[in-house]
Order: C-alpha cells, then sequence, then structure tokens
C-alpha cells in the first residue's frame, strides 16, 4: 500500500510486518520491554478513542515533553489519526521556554515522560494562567497517567471507531500535521509548521538510502522531538526494523554492546565523543601495540572510497583492519553498518576514519523547515562525497544563490511558521525558492559543501570575512578542544572562547606534570596554558592569516544543553555565549 501521510504507517505494519514482535522497545528497570505489531496498533488506535472521548477535535494541539520510548509513538500515531496536532518539544528546556511554546501553540493538553518532568513543565503552566491537563507517561502521584486515556478509549472504542475512519478519511497530504519548534541559538524558537506530505516525502526516500531490513536492528539516539530523530523513527518504521530506543546518551556504549545493532543515527557530537574514548584507549597502549593503533588511525584519516587510494593503500587498509578497526566495530556490537548522521557541520576526518573502520557514516544536511533532509550522502560509488553532505534527496531542488546561500524546492518543505507570515515571506522569494540561511556551494555539480550559517558570518575591521564555524571544526580537531567559539566582528584580528576537553588533563594529574583541584585550577596553570598556546599556534597553520586565532581565554565551565551553552541539538548559541562571557571578550581585545 501507498503511505501518504504518517498514520499510514500502521496500515503498513498490518499488511507487511503484522508478525513482529519486537516493533518498538524501550528500557524500563533494566528490562528491555518489547511491543509487537498489534500492541502498536492497538494502543494507537485507543488513544485516538481516547481523545475523542475527552472532546479533543481536529486542529487542537498537544504538547509532548519526553525522552525516547515506545509510548511516544503511540500517542503520535493516536493524534495524527484523528487531526490532533502533535508539538514534541526538548526536555531541557527553561520554564520560560515551555511557557513560550504551551502559548503560542495554544497547547490543550500536555503529556510528560516522568515525575523530573512534570516538575519541569507544570511551573510554565501555571504562568500561563490556564487550566492544561498534564498527563504521564511513567505512574507518578502528581498527575494523571497516560493510560487512563487509553482505558477511555478502549471502553468507548465502539462509539469512537467510525469517527476515527471518518476523519482519518478527510485528512490530505497536504495537512498541517505537525508543529515543532526550533532550537532557538537566536532568540526566540520558530515555529515551524510540517505537513504529512513534508515528513512522509523525506522519510520515504530516506528509506531508499538507508535500505534497512525487517531482520535488522537499530539503535535510535536523536530525541524524537528533533526533526531528525523523527525522521530515522519513520523511515526505519516504514522498511519494519526493530527500533530500540537508548536509555540516555551514557548509557549509549552500553546498549551498543549489548543489542548489537546494525545502524543508529547521531549527531556530529556523538560521534567526537566515540571518536575521543577510542583515541583516549589508544593513548594507554604502550610500544608496539600503540605504534599499530596510531599507524592505523593514520591510514584511515586518508581514506578514500572505493579503492580510490589504489591497491597499495588497500593492501594495508586490511592488515589495519584486521589488528584494529575489527575492535572498533566489536565496541560498536561487531553489526553497525550504517550510521544517519545531521545537525551540524561533520568533522570530514571523523566520516573518514569511521569509513575506513567499516562504519559508513550517512552524513546529510537540512533544516526543521525541510522535514529535514535536503541532501544526504549514499553508499554506492558515484553517489558519496566524503567531506560533502551528499546529493539532493529525491524530489529536492538545490541551487546556490549570487551570494552563496543555499537555495531549496521540494514536498519537503515547510508551508511556513505558525502565526508568523512575515517571517515565512521573509524566507521564500518570488520565485518560491526556500533560503536556508546556509552558505555553501556544489562540487561536482552534485555534492553539496555547507561552510557555515550566513548570519554567523562576520567581517573583521580590515574587510575580511570570517566564517567560525569552518575555523571553529578545525579546532575541534584537538583532542584538548571540547567546544571552541571564534569572535571577532568589527575588530582587528580573530579570538575565540574555548572549553577544553577536560578529561585529557586527567592523564596529566595522575603522572603529576600538574596538580589541580577544580577545572578553574586547571586552566590557570601555566603548563596547560602553554600547552594550549603551543597548540593553537599548530593549528594556525593550517588556516590563512585572517583566520588564525590570535588571542584566546580558557573557560572552566564544560558546555552543555543544561547550562546554555548549547543548543539542544548541541549547536553553540553564540548571543548566549557572548552575553555570559562578554567581559572575556573585552579582556581579549584590550591589551
Amino acid at each position: 500500500m501507498s503511505v501518504e501521510r504518517t498514520f499510514d504507517l500502521l496500515d503498513r505494519y498490518r499488511e507487511k510486518f503484522m508478525d513482529k514482535d519486537d516493533v518498538l522497545c524501550g528500557k524500563q528497570n533494566g528490562v528491555w520491554v518489547k511491543y509487537s505489531t498489534r500492541d502498536y496498533i492497538d494502543y494507537s488506535y485507543n488513544f485516538s478513542y481516547g481523545l475523542l472521548e475527552l472532546g479533543i477535535k481536529k486542529g487542537d494541539k498537544i504538547i509532548t515533553v519526553s525522552n525516547n520510548r515506545p509510548e511516544w509513538n503511540f500517542v503520535d500515531m493516536g493524534m495524527s489519526m484523528i487531526g490532533v496536532i502533535h508539538v514534541p518539544v526538548f526536555a531541557s528546556l527553561s520554564i520560560s521556554d515551555y511557557q513560550y511554546d504551551i502559548e503560542h501553540s495554544e497547547a490543550c493538553m500536555i503529556i510528560v515522560a516522568d515525575k523530573k518532568l512534570f516538575k519541569a513543565v507544570s511551573p510554565a503552566v501555571a504562568l500561563t494562567g490556564r487550566n492544561i491537563p498534564i498527563y504521564s507517561f511513567d505512574e507518578i502521584e502528581e498527575t494523571k497517567n497516560w493510560k487512563d486515556i487509553i482505558e477511555a478509549g478502549k471502553l468507548n472504542s465502539a462509539r469512537h471507531k467510525d469517527t476515527v475512519e471518518n476523519i482519518k478519511n478527510t485528512i490530505q497530504p497536504g495537512d498541517f500535521a505537525s508543529l515543532i519548534y526550533t532550537s532557538g541559538t537566536t532568540g526566540k524558537a520558530k515555529g515551524v509548521m510540517l505537513t504529512h506530505r513534508n515528513m512522509v516525502s523525506n522519510f520515504l526516500s530516506a528509506a531508499s538510502v538507508f535500505n534497512l531490513s525487517p531482520q535488522d536492528k537499530y539503535l535510535s539516539i536523536l530525541p524524537l522531538c528533533h526533526v531528525g530523530g523523527r525522521l530515522g523513527n519513520y523511515q526505519t518504521q516504514y522498511s519494519g526494523t526493530s527500533i530500540y530506543y537508548a536509555e540516555n546518551m551514557g548509557t549509549i556504549a552500553a546498549n551498543m554492546a549489548e543489542l548489537k545493532p546494525d545502524g543508529f543515527d547521531a549527531v556530529p557530537r556523538v560521534l567526537e565523543k566515540f571518536y575521543e574514548v577510542i583515541i583516549s584507549k589508544g593513548n594507554k597502549l604502550t610500544g608496539i601495540k600503540k605504534k599499530l593503533f596510531f599507524w592505523a588511525v593514520s591510514l584511515g584519516l586518508k581514506y578514500q572510497p572505493f579503492g580510490e587510494n589504489g591497491w597499495f593503500y588497500d593492501m594495508k587498509l586490511k592488515l589495519a583492519d584486521k589488528l584494529i578497526f575489527s575492535k572498533w566495530r566489536e565496541a560498536l556490537g561487531n553489526r553497525v553498518r550504517i550510521v544517519g548522521c545531521g545537525g551540524a557541520a561533520l568533522q570530514p576526518r571523523l566520516e573518514k576514519v569511521f569509513w575506513a573502520a567499516g562504519i559508513k557514516i550517512i552524513n546529510m544536511y537540512g533544516l526543521t523547515e525541510t522535514s529535514p533532509i535536503i541532501t544526504i550522502n549514499r553508499t554506492e560509488k558515484g553517489k558519496v562525497k566524503l567531506g560533502s553532505v551528499g546529493m539532493t534527496i529525491e524530489g529536492v531542488e538545490v541551487k546556490i544563490a549570487e551570494d552563496g546561500e543555499i537555495l531549496c524546492k521540494g514536498p519537503c518543505v515547510t508551508p511556513g511558521y505558525y502565526k508568523d507570515p512575515e517571517l515565512t515571506k521573509q524566507v521564500f522569494d518570488a520565485e518560491g525558492w526556500f533560503h536556508t540561511g546556509d552558505i555553501g556551494h556544489l562540487e561536482d555539480g552534485k555534492f553539496l559543501m555547507v561552510t557555515d550559517r550566513k548570519k554567523e558570518i562576520f567581517k573583521l575591521s580590515n574587510g575580511k570575512f570570517i566564517a567560525p564555524q569552518i575555523i571553529e571544526n578545525v579546532f575541534k580537531e584537538s583532542p584538548v578542544i571540547d567546544q571552541i567559539m571564534v569572535v571577532g566582528e568589527h575588530e582587528k584580528f580573530a579570538c575565540a572562547l574555548i572549553s577544553p576537553n577536560f578529561k585529557y588533563f586527567d592523564d596529566w594529574k595522575k603522572s603529576n606534570i600538574i596538580s589541580f583541584e577544580n577545572n578553574e585550577e586547571l586552566i590557570k596553570q601555566q603548563k596547560v596554558q602553554s600547552f594550549f598556546m603551543s597548540e593553537i599556534e599548530r593549528i594556525n597553520k593550517k588556516l590563512s592569516t585572517p583566520e588564525r586565532i590570535a588571542r584566546f581565554k580558557l573557560i572552566h565551565e564544560e558546555w552543555t544543553p543544561g547550562t546554555g551553552e548549547l543548543s539542544p541539538t548541541l549547536k553553540l548559541r553564540r548571543n548566549f555565549i557572548q552575553d555570559k562571557y562578554k567581559n572575556l571578550i573585552t579582556e581579549l581585545y584590550s591589551k
């Protein structure tokens, strides 16, 4: 059967995968709880019946604030079938951000995952002055449980069954299906409207690229409230692949070893962390083992697919694989063959070394407004270029404007921003091209290279333009730098704020190179300052003169979404960082 609306996935399950007993799987109290196709269908329909029983109607909006878990899908499909707009929201927002999303979306119900999120969201509801019911997936004393809606649906299924079918028949592919608030790296979040056609066209194309099977297992890591995580979720369901939801970011390695997944999704930061752990283990080796390890890594960093480096390189790679890279795959469960990666710029060296290790990173590019994929690398010869974000996905067109901005058209592009016709007009030109706000170019006429955000590019006082993201990615190749932000608009030279990789210095402490009680003491050490100075000088040689970092300040805090420096999708929140460290930035330019 054809899939044109998100809830058509349920009919596809019924037709093709009815006997599957591990469609959606989540961990509860240390045990994997598996839901079958029948469970998925029954829970989804009963939830839709329950919503109707509560008086919820087509066009209403319901917010979910949850971790990744099977129940998210039951309520997602239940809403979708009766035309309720799903508003999935990140689980790491401030009270004021939650209040904004609740008021702006005019949500009539909120579903949270657990007690912690109930405590985070309920003050925001109180501030709205509206009596909005809150339900929880976990059983907690403070509020109602989502299963109350399921039970109401079961009891009244006979009364609502025909109504649900009638509503389903009225829903068209172009209908508004979900409202997603962007992570807001600058200013207030925008409410992006996505239709069934937007999301379905995108996940159908993605499914043909990933080519997963019903026998495969997929570890879901990206938040389902993130458009990339949701895309991965839908396209994996379309393929009938078993989805296992990672417990949290700290358990990914354990989940990998336990499940032995065939694929997973990630943002570059997750892959950077994997790589850092692998390299740290290599640094602890000694003698010939250490030499072989870093010989293999060096070889991997030069990797080009499909034998482009010649037979002698491939012969060495086979040896490196046997001795070193096979152990990398073992650490990921020994079955991973494909990894979807998007959300931010991926360091090309990571892409090369993972491909060399037999783990194909499928780099892609897009925005919330494009559902999300605009371009994606494939795995076939002629359809992949490492270092690029690939070719356009099926049905999508891309062109580069005169100023370098990436423009696109296609069925995945949003109809606009909720309650904001002016902003919608700003991002679409007279010919209907959507302006992404990103700068890039096409190589070989088809592979997209994204270089920076248009709004983040700044000019030095000497007139030279600086694209900070490119520079930051070069510096983040250093194992001692966790996060870095380049500054210098209207100044004579570029400077940087650096949050170090503090774990790197644990070995320094153990070997008594330095002594420190906390990170604040660490960054004041003269040896540490000198070490970073030499590292900055080393990396500066890779850059043009205007791009080089003239001065820097080390930051003793780690940057995270919880502390505000990173968005929920792990991108730098530049305005927040500039405001928080404005005194340090002033010092950089006052010498």
